[in-house]
């Protein structure tokens, strides 16, 4: 009983965070973790990910820059090959001090140019660099559930209109979030006892995602894109606990 209450509640957040509340979903693989290896928490969760996802496009599918996808996209492809690829020899605690690496130079950035009250002006969605970010957002949301920090790196400066930001993470984490279900299933990280445990779970990813959104709309753009910076932070602090002290 106690599982099924743990699973349910890691489904609820996962999908809070596909509903637009910042990523609050970096607790559901430590909570299952108490259960079952991290690596099969992970395979476990990806489906139900991948339920919540498609809920969240139709949720968010009336808003999104094409262009950033256009960029972001093809990188990914390249990232995941390169994770896949390299998942035997790549340690797990490479790819988290990467990601938490990532987050703190944007934070740092960010924060020294406010605090010498410059201004900050949006930056285009440029080739090189989405081709860079995306690379790093697919390779480490294979090694590690944690391609978040690599696309706020790039995607944040942009200042894109809130609702344009959440379609355009969600269609990108979906199609991402696909593309790894191949390579999960040839590493035995997805089961038919997982995927079956995932349907069940579902609804409790499905009422996350709804409630979610319905929080994220009611939000002010400003808190919204604080509460995303507040949460990147609080992702590459406890991704380098985890690396430094587990």
């Amino acid at each position: 009983m106690d599982y099924w209450i743990i699973a349910a509640l890691a489904a609820f957040l996962m999908g809070l965070s596909k509903g637009g509340v910042p990523m609050i979903a970096l607790l559901s693989v430590p909570l299952m973790s108490l259960f079952m290896d991290p690596a099969r928490a992970a395979g476990l969760l990806l489906p139900i990910y991948i339920i919540a996802d498609m809920y969240a496009v139709y949720l968010f599918r009336k808003a999104f820059s094409r262009r950033n996808l256009k960029i972001l996209l093809p990188g990914a492809i390249v990232g995941i090959l390169i994770g896949f690829a390299a998942i035997s020899y790549v340690p797990g605690d490479a790819g988290k001090l990467l990601v938490s690496l990532i987050g703190f130079f944007y934070l740092a950035s960010t924060l020294r140019k406010r605090l010498a009250k410059t201004a900050l002006p949006a930056q285009t969605a440029d080739v090189p660099r989405g081709i860079f970010w995306g690379t790093l957002a697919g390779l480490t949301s294979y090694i590690s559930h944690a391609g978040g920090p690599p696309f706020q790196a790039y995607v944040l400066p942009q200042r894109l209109d809130k609702m344009v930001y959440l379609g355009t993470s969600t269609i990108f984490f979906t199609v991402v979030n696909l593309l790894k279900v191949p390579p999960f299933i040839l590493a035995g990280q997805i089961t038919w006892d997982s995927a079956s445990q995932a349907i069940w779970l579902a609804p409790f990813a499905l009422a996350g995602a709804w409630s979610g959104a319905a929080v994220s709309r009611a939000l002010p753009e400003r808190v919204f894109f604080i509460l995303i910076e507040i949460a990147l932070a609080v992702v590459s602090v406890k991704l380098l606990y985890e690396v430094l002290f587990t």
